[in-house]
């Protein structure tokens, strides 16, 4: 009998129209392709651009290389771009084994490999700046493949995925790979808008079905009472065996309880009723441990432990899985160090989960890719220990790492000789990294301010990695149990399918100066508001819109029912209303007046005053003991008829107070002693026996005489034809109806009118700005906007401005390289506010970069723009002690950097001085710039991370 994968494989081939070509190319693969992916390689085929959304794993980028198929058997030329250089690099390595270093090519930034290939992998922003600058390796192109283009909601980065999309020539088709997004018609009507024909392709269906559990202790549990996932066809008998272990272990778990049910995007999910039972004990628990902290609460009985929930180590839950069958994994942690520690903790553990001729096979690979690394070096990075955690098959993945080392790690764990890795995020973005099993330790993470539950979104794109397709049958996404973990916050954020594509779109100054000197002012506008951001604000205007047309229509009905046949009432309702905010008015400023007037009362009070305390809860008479004018608002110390020293203030007095008499205070009084206050608290009422009145104060000053507009507005009122109308009020509470919703649609039009051309908008007022400073002026662009062109920062108006005003000439190339080093660098959280400098020329200079930085903030301010950070200065001596020569292991511990962290930044480094260099029209300046340039490239840093 013939398996279930080879008679799904058949019905997919009756079921497939695909032509010759995408038989041809479906040859080069070994397997059939789903029907998702024969409709988009057709429709590319076609002639149409594609929009492809589908999960993780799915094999959606068949269709990007079905582009470059196409590219090479044509004659023409395909550009295939990524969102991180990782990807490219290994997207690069991919095509070179299927087609040839001789047709395929790379450019990164860090590499630049056969630019003119026919093929040609590289990261978008590398594709943009080609864009802009006209370059003439654009000749040829017919395709660009957009992997990851879902990137373009990145708040930080995602501006370059819609300026590439909105500029790319009208010939050019557009392979735009997506993971699943919820809102991928409404992206695909865009790209059809911009880029001509588009068809989407949508398909939500895993190829390898998930499985929910929650780890409590050392035991997996199913977070669902039934399965949650489906697959199209039959399940084959090892699927079938999974799914009756599953059904038993959830069975023995529910222990006669019914499962709590939630309901998500429209769907009815059960949770595992076992889950549910220990939340609640979880619960009674901590509550327990409360109040064995505060014995006042205490409850009656001994407290239960809670070891039984606590989470298990990061060894036992690897073991756990081991046991299960459920490696290889990807553990999730949300920290570098935690995913160092998380290694370190299996290596003491005495975890293995190789044999000796695979640890044999790991040390020959690690050693072989890292043999051109100086032994120095090698030591500063801890080399051995982490060949030690490699051998053993587990390792650690994150942005600190050295590139190289997190280059092995991808190439032995995708050949299944790595069975452990603690990673961060970072590693859900694209890497071609497939696991059996994910887990995720927390379900909460750091974001740069605060600590941030996980979206369903992100908890999508992280359990994507279980399920290896064509190896598992099944993937498994595990969450750990923590004191406090909900089953029904886990299941909602297993359950949603609702992942919007949200627009991060905005202009900015190295754009501008380049959209108008292409097209001019007028053009780049349009290409502006033709972006995504547009497109979706105006899809939000027109709710607004339609909401705003009831509000009319209700107005217009609520103008009828209050219409009198006497006269216009809504001209008498304005009236009542001026009247009533007149009054109000008044009454704000008396009561303003009289608090002014109290307070003026009390800083002139004096020790034995007898007063008279309106309200508060010392209202009475008293004596002052001490004014009080040592605080900032007087506050003065008075003992009461009844004993009581207290201290009051203004908020005591409504009126001004006035002093009925006065009393002697005797030195010798003391207001902790009891006698004291018992004695001059007698005299207190005697006193005022001998007065026979009660003490004078002020009741407010009331003027002349009533205010003018308040009699002129009542005069006009009872003049009005509808005062005299029977059914007045009734009128009345129409028009106020009418006005509250008034003010509502007014809210709404105001709403309406800031979304609409607000790209345009801020387009403006980045070419205001840059016209103050004669970067622009109408649509020519000054030699000076020539020089901002080509700078791809962050700081772009910033660097512009030093080359222009010369700031950093006659700077050799390691003082440019310290100098250079504030553009790129951006403090991570705690870092040090004030960091070690050189000093000398490299002090003054950076000083007025930063003075240079505070003239511009004010002309954005001018202009309601707020584009250009704060130069950072965290890595300027590090940078300067590397451009002089100075050691790796000096550098990194002085800098309490990650050697990862150092390279990247080093790496920008390298960049923002090719940009100086390509930009200045100083040659000396240009000479300098590429030194330091070459002296930053070294050791580390010009390892390269090719393979």
């Amino acid at each position: 009998m013939s398996s279930h994968a080879e008679r799904y494989a058949a019905f997919r081939r009756r079921q497939s129209t695909s032509s010759a070509a995408i038989e041809a190319f479906q040859g080069l693969y070994g397997f059939d392709f789903d029907p998702f992916q024969i409709r988009a390689c057709k429709a590319l085929e076609s002639g149409h651009g594609v929009l492809v959304a589908a999960p993780t794993g799915s094999g959606k980028t068949v269709v990007g290389e079905f582009a470059v198929h196409l590219a090479l058997s044509e004659g023409t030329k395909c550009f295939y771009t990524t969102p991180i250089k990782a990807l490219s690099n290994q997207k690069y390595n991919d095509l070179v084994k299927r087609y040839g270093a001789d047709r395929v090519g790379l450019l990164t930034g860090d590499n630049s490999v056969n630019g003119e290939a026919p093929v040609v992998v590289m990261t978008t922003e590398v594709l943009r700046n080609m864009l802009y600058e006209g370059s003439a390796t654009l000749g040829g192109l017919a395709y660009v493949v957009m992997d990851e283009v879902h990137y373009l909601a990145d708040r930080f980065r995602g501006a370059v995925w819609e300026e590439v999309i909105i500029h790319l020539p009208e010939s050019v088709r557009m392979v735009a790979l997506s993971a699943t997004v919820s809102n991928a018609e409404e992206f695909g009507e865009w790209l059809q808008q911009v880029r001509g024909d588009t068809d989407v392709i949508v398909d939500e269906k895993r190829p390898v079905p998930l499985w929910q559990h929650v780890m409590v202790g050392r035991r997996l549990h199913s977070l669902f009472a039934e399965v949650q996932e489906e697959t199209d066809g039959e399940r084959d008998e090892e699927s079938e065996r999974g799914e009756r272990r599953g059904k038993r272990r959830r069975e023995r778990r529910h222990q006669g309880r019914q499962p709590r049910e939630i309901h998500v995007g429209g769907r009815t999910l059960r949770i595992n009723p076992y889950l549910s039972r220990i939340a609640e004990e979880d619960s009674r628990i901590t509550q327990l441990a409360h109040r064995r902290r505060h014995p006042q609460s205490r409850a009656r009985g001994p407290m239960r432990p809670r070891s039984k929930y606590a989470p298990p180590t990061r060894p036992a839950i690897i073991t756990e899985l081991d046991d299960e069958g459920l490696l290889p994994a990807i553990t999730f942690i949300f920290s570098r160090a935690g995913c160092d520690d998380a290694v370190r903790q299996c290596l003491a553990s005495g975890l293995v989960l190789t044999t000796p001729e695979e640890a044999d096979e790991i040390r020959e690979y690690a050693e072989s890719r890292c043999a051109d690394i100086p032994g120095a070096d090698l030591a500063v990075l801890g080399f051995d220990q982490w060949l030690r955690a490699l051998e053993a098959g587990i390792a650690s993945h994150h942005a600190g790492m050295l590139p190289t080392f997190k280059e092995i790690v991808e190439h032995l764990f995708s050949r299944g000789l790595i069975r452990a890795v603690f990673a961060t995020e970072t590693l859900a973005l694209g890497i071609n990294m497939p696991a059996r099993t994910v887990v995720i330790e927390k379900l909460d993470k750091w974001n740069g301010e605060a600590h941030v539950q996980l979206t369903p979104g992100e908890y999508t794109q992280l359990t994507g990695r279980a399920g290896r397709r064509g190896i598992d049958v099944e993937g498994h996404a595990v969450v750990v149990w923590q004191a406090g973990t909900d089953p029904e916050s886990v299941a909602s954020l297993a359950g949603t399918r609702t992942y919007p594509l949200n627009s991060s779109f905005q202009p900015s100054y190295n754009m501008a100066v380049n959209l108008v000197g292409q097209v001019g002012r007028t053009r780049s506008r349009n290409m502006l508001e033709a972006s995504f951001a547009q497109f979706q604000a105006d899809r939000s205007v027109v709710g607004l819109v339609k909401q705003l047309r009831k509000h009319e229509e209700a107005l217009e009905g609520y103008a009828r029912a209050a219409e009198c046949h006497l006269g216009d009432f809504m001209e008498y309702a304005r009236l009542r209303r001026a009247l009533s905010d007149r009054e109000s008015v008044l009454a704000r400023t008396r009561s303003a007046r009289r608090r002014d007037e109290a307070l003026e009362s009390l800083e002139r009070l004096r020790p034995g005053d007898i007063i008279r305390i309106p309200s508060g809860r010392h209202s009475g008479h008293a004596v002052v003991l001490d004014p009080g004018l040592r605080h900032d608002l007087p506050a003065p110390l008075v003992l009461t008829v009844d004993k009581q020293v207290k201290r009051v203030n203004a908020s005591d007095f409504t009126v001004a107070v006035e002093p009925s008499g006065r009393l002697r205070i005797p030195k010798t009084f003391s207001p902790k002693s009891p006698r004291s206050r018992q004695d001059l608290a007698s005299s207190l009422r005697n006193k005022l026996k001998e007065q026979g009145t009660e003490p004078v104060y002020e009741r407010g000053r009331r003027g002349a005489g009533e205010d003018a507009e308040v009699l002129r507005l009542r005069a006009e009122l009872r003049e009005h034809p509808c005062h005299g109308c029977a059914d007045r009020e009734d009128h009345a509470r129409w028009a106020e109806r009418h006005h509250r919703l008034k003010k509502e649609a007014e809210g709404l039009r105001r709403r309406v009118e800031g979304r609409s051309h607000v790209i345009s908008r801020t387009f403006d007022r980045v070419c205001g700005v840059l016209e103050d400073l004669e970067y622009l002026s109408g649509d020519a662009v000054s030699d000076d906007g020539v020089r901002l062109g080509k700078i791809y920062s962050e700081l772009d108006l910033l660097v512009a401005e030093c080359l222009r005003r010369g700031v950093w000439s006659g700077l050799g190339p390691v003082e440019l390289a310290a100098c250079a080093a504030s553009l790129v660098y951006e403090a991570r959280r705690g870092d040090d506010a004030y960091p070690r400098l050189p000093g000398g020329r490299i002090d003054e200079t950076l000083a007025e970069m930063v003075r240079l930085w505070g003239e511009l903030n004010e002309v954005e301010s001018r202009h309601r723009v707020s584009f250009l950070r704060r130069p950072d200065l965290g890595f300027v001596w590090t940078a300067h002690r590397w451009a002089r020569g100075d050691r790796l292991d000096e550098i990194l511990r002085q800098a309490d950097m990650t050697a990862g962290d150092f390279v990247r930044t080093a790496k920008m480094l390298v960049d923002m001085l090719s940009q100086i260099a390509g930009a200045t029209g100083d040659a000396e300046l240009r000479t300098s710039a590429r030194k330091a340039s070459d002296l930053v490239r070294r050791g580390v840093v010009a390892y390269s991370s090719l393979t």
